[in-house]
């Protein structure tokens, strides 16, 4: 099983991060993927939620209406369109994913940095 995020980076405040996780080794279109970050001295928290079929989606009150979690089967992927950014954004981004046989799965994390 392999999670692999990409796409973060150093951004300055208002500016935008697309965030992707390339999934493998296990049932990616049935499986209920989400995204986490940790900044430093901090624990992990639950960003953005996204069901199987995308019919659902769920964000932490923090990033509403600036983050937009998004998922393609047919690629395996799940991605987390960052907008307008801020400096309290700053942390490691996680993707997990969670199998219909409540298997749990993580990636290595991407960093983030929303700094002038």
């Amino acid at each position: 099983v392999q999670l692999v995020e990409s796409g973060g980076g150093l951004v300055q405040p208002g500016g935008s991060l697309r965030l992707s996780c390339a999934a493998s080794g296990f049932t990616f279109s049935s499986s209920f993927m989400s995204w986490y970050r940790q900044a430093p001295g901090k624990e992990r928290e639950l960003v953005a939620t996204i069901t199987s079929t995308s019919d659902s989606t769920n964000y932490a009150d923090t990033v509403k209406g600036r983050f937009t979690i998004s998922r393609d089967n047919a690629r395996n992927t799940v991605y987390l369109q960052m907008n307008s950014l801020k400096p309290e954004d700053t942390a490691v981004y996680y993707c997990h994913a969670q199998t219909i046989f409540l298997r749990s799965y993580w990636g290595r994390g991407t960093q983030v940095t929303v700094s002038s």
